[in-house]
């Protein structure tokens, strides 16, 4: 196998052993065994990253080989520095997920097969690049998350899993008729083969060959399939529960990585196979994504569930990576290709730094609610800085860096994606500025609420971190600071690949 079939499928070969070994693992071991084995997707992906070779902007590392001849369907993988960034992205969500948590999981054995085949489906999302098999790995990432939420999930765990999957499974129903109208047309699931199509406009002519299809119905099917994973607004009502119930370690890799997942189909897929239905419907897309950077802040300024609270918090961030490529669609010009380069990094960077700070936020939410035998509620707690100052400063700069602090990771995505969406569409970046106020008020909330005032209730005699706790916050922090000082580090993967997008700009 080649590099990114190792990174793809050595989780997944790990998943078995444990399973297969369930019964003769000791307990220290079951729980041991899946973090070596997820830890293969950065070990692998640090292999990847000093092979690649920025300046080339086309795919890297490539794999194509035959597998279903009769449907010309074919096992092609591919790397650029959009999918280098996430694979990185889970290499390191990953492990740090289930080291931080499967100490007090029961089944450890089972879990941890069920988050590795969750892993590796992930991975196959980032790395195929002929629809057969990339719908497969997006479709089977949602039987282990659907296990792993109903089984060690809280009181309501089991209707926020089945409303996860029916809404996701929905969505992509449509894509799959999608899909299937762009093969009958075309004769082929290659996404690369696609998006010259899409480029030179053929893909309407063919549509219209085999009986008269409309092609933004197709283009519109595509969409709602991506459009349900971001998700984004108003198809975005299965989130936030879901979030809420599923363990710590799975909430951590549904914001980190696996809502990502939308947002790279719309760049992989949506935007250079349909350039132009998305530049037709670019402008509804904006309001929506609008609503969705405004809307969901505010909604999370009414949450006294700490874990909605940062779920809907997800959603608001998420949306800024819609807004930005939504505005280079509907405004994109040879005039304001400045703009629509700052925003498209600004995409990549927040999708990147988004999973870190979210993951910290969740995983810290987490942290209260052990210690507090259930409890997450905003009115729960109090005084916890003077009862655990070492957790209280983690909690801090993971709060501060979803706030988007100048010297966090969080600052440069946004700024970069307020930067270009204001030379694209100066309302829409105006208006979302209202999302960043609301977004200011419920992280400061949550810190004053939580770690300010007298001890109270759950705050008093709070225990602080140990060894486990910090090992698994302290890399988040660090890239934080890293990434807020030295953004260069991440830019340098996908700015000739971000070059080479606006260069096809209308």
């Amino acid at each position: 196998m080649s590099l990114l079939s190792w990174i793809i499928f050595a989780p997944w070969i790990g998943a078995l052993l444990v399973f297969l070994l369930r019964c003769k693992l000791s307990p220290r071991l079951a729980r041991v065994l899946p973090v070596v084995f997820s830890l293969s997707t950065l070990a692998l992906g640090l292999v990847a990253l000093s092979r690649f070779d920025p300046a080339l902007t086309g795919l890297q590392f490539v794999e194509k080989q035959p597998w279903i001849r009769a449907l010309n369907v074919r096992y092609h993988v591919g790397l650029d520095g959009l999918s280098l960034v996430l694979v990185l992205l889970t290499g390191l969500l990953a492990p740090l997920a289930l080291f931080g948590t499967t100490r007090a999981v029961r089944c450890p054995a089972i879990h941890g097969a069920l988050f590795l085949i969750l892993q590796g489906s992930a991975l196959g999302v980032f790395l195929a690049l002929d629809f057969f098999p990339w719908f497969i790995f997006w479709e089977l990432s949602l039987v282990p998350a659907f296990f792993l939420i109903k089984l060690w999930g809280g009181p309501g765990a089991s209707r926020a899993a089945y409303q996860f999957v029916i809404y996701t499974i929905g969505g992509s129903a449509f894509m799959l008729l999608g899909f299937a109208a762009l093969y009958a047309a075309t004769g082929t699931f290659d996404f690369i083969e696609l998006a010259a199509l899409g480029r030179a406009g053929l893909i309407a002519e063919k549509l219209a060959v085999i009986g008269g299809l409309w092609p933004q119905a197709v283009f519109l099917g595509v969409l709602l399939g991506l459009a349900v994973k971001v998700p984004l607004f108003p198809f975005h009502a299965w989130l936030p529960p879901v979030y809420a119930e599923a363990p710590t370690g799975t909430s951590m890799f549904l914001t980190g990585v696996m809502s990502k997942m939308g947002v790279y189909g719309f760049l992989r897929i949506l935007w250079p196979i349909f350039p132009q239905p998305l530049q037709a419907a670019a402008t509804p897309l904006l309001w929506l994504a609008l609503a969705g950077v405004v809307l969901s802040a505010f909604a999370a300024m009414r949450q006294t569930d700490l874990k909605r609270m940062v779920a809907y918090s997800s959603i608001n961030h998420l949306s800024y990576c819609l807004l930005s490529l939504f505005a280079v669609n509907s405004c994109g010009s040879e005039l304001a290709r400045d703009a629509s380069v700052a925003a498209l990094s600004g995409t990549i960077l927040q999708m990147f730094n988004h999973g870190l700070s979210a993951a910290a936020l969740f995983f810290c939410v987490g942290v209260l609610e052990d210690r507090s035998g259930g409890k997450r509620g905003l009115l729960d707690f109090g005084g916890v800085r003077s009862a655990a100052p070492v957790f209280a400063g983690f909690c801090g700069i993971a709060l501060f860096s979803s706030l988007g602090l100048p010297g966090l990771n969080g600052f440069v995505g946004e700024f970069l994606i307020f930067r270009g969406v204001f030379g694209l569409a100066p309302w829409a970046a105006a208006s979302a500025t209202l999302g960043l106020l609301a977004t200011a008020l419920f992280l400061l909330t949550f810190w004053q609420r939580v770690f300010h005032g007298p001890a109270s209730d759950a705050g008093m005699n709070f225990r602080d971190l140990d060894f486990t706790e910090k090992a698994t916050l302290l890399p988040l922090l660090v890239l934080m600071f890293l990434l807020g000082v030295w953004p260069q580090l991440l830019a340098g993967l996908i700015n000739p690949l971000v070059l080479s997008w606006t260069a096809t700009l209308p």
